[in-house]
């Protein structure tokens, strides 16, 4: 019985594979020459703005004929792959493995298959191959394993990275010698090659002053540390409060500074040790303490105000009360 189960699942695979092959094959073709039409358009649209002298738009439609190009020349080498296939389909259905020189033709077309939308045949040749070699061997080719045998041509073509400034800069000259353009391609080759700041890792310039060595801070009064190493905090007047410390304002003609030479200027400059920041927190403190209190000593004064206003508004309101009822 299991001798009959397979002869007859080997029947199916083998019908399904040739009907799904020779349908992506026709389909191919339709498909390319379709494509071909629409890049012969797309070529003639840039050559006019080449002349025009719209060249930031050429840059831009250039990015689309090259990617209409790739998946052209992907289809192609994917229709030899199928023809291939269909002329060894007894072979495939007859071996338990996937034949060592059909590896090539079989992984591509299966990493190819979700990348074309177009080709929905390249599916069902993708789910009858993962019927018959396991799920482990499509994932093997998705992922693009050391062993999975798919085409360079394939990879290449229908990667989805944005095409180089060579590349583009190839088939404008292509493109404006196609159509006899007296073409300067200076401008767009400076501008293919300039080199765009990465923002998001923030400006790489900052001002010159930020460069200037921080202001060493004198301390008027000693601190007695306590024998467990804390800092008091003493409460000082407001005229005898610590110096601040105030960051020169910087001039208008000062040059910007990059990285190298911040840390070089940072290295040479003299740092405040750190005896004279720990000195500087008790000072700090007590301000803030002092700021503090205040703040606390004007909201009891405002509370105090209100509280003896709204016993004046009682006071009046009860009189008039009182003078209201004898008047009746």
């Amino acid at each position: 019985m299991s001798l009959l189960n397979q002869l007859f699942n080997r029947g199916v695979f083998g019908a399904k594979c040739k009907t799904s092959l020779t349908l992506g094959i026709s389909r191919m073709k339709l498909l390319q020459n379709k494509r071909e039409l629409q890049l012969q358009q797309m070529r003639k649209e840039i050559a006019q703005f080449l002349q025009a002298g719209q060249e930031p738009i050429a840059r831009i439609r250039v990015e689309h004929v090259i990617r209409e190009q790739n998946i052209c020349a992907a289809y192609a080498v994917l229709e030899l792959f199928c023809e291939f296939l269909l002329a060894r389909v007894p072979i495939l259905e007859s071996q338990k493995e996937c034949p060592t020189e059909m590896r090539e033709a079989v992984a591509s077309i299966i990493f190819a298959a979700p990348r074309c939308s177009d080709l929905p045949d390249l599916l069902q040749i993708k789910n009858l191959f993962s019927a018959k070699y396991g799920k482990e061997f499509v994932l093997a080719v998705s992922e693009l394993r050391p062993d999975s045998g798919v085409n360079r041509t394939i990879i290449e073509k229908l990667s989805v990275s944005a095409p180089s400034s060579e590349a583009r800069l190839k088939v404008l000259k292509e493109i404006a010698q196609e159509h006899n353009l007296n073409w300067d391609s200076s401008n767009t080759e400076s501008e293919l090659s300039k080199k765009h700041e990465d923002l998001l890792g923030g400006s790489k310039e900052i001002c010159g002053w930020a460069s200037f060595p921080p202001v060493p801070i004198k301390q008027g009064y000693p601190q007695s540390s306590p024998s467990n190493g804390a800092h008091p905090i003493t409460p000082t007047k407001t005229e005898q409060g610590s110096q601040r410390l105030q960051a020169p304002n910087p001039p208008s003609s000062m040059p910007l500074l990059s990285n190298n030479e911040i840390e070089q200027s940072v290295k040479s400059s003299n740092v405040v040790p750190v005896s004279d920041f720990k000195r500087e927190t008790p000072s700090q403190s007590s301000d803030v303490l002092e700021r503090a209190r205040a703040a606390i000593a004007s909201a009891e004064r405002a509370s105090a105000a209100a509280r003896t206003a709204a016993e004046l508004v009682n006071v009046k309101f009860g009189s008039w009360k009182l003078e209201e009822g004898k008047s009746s």
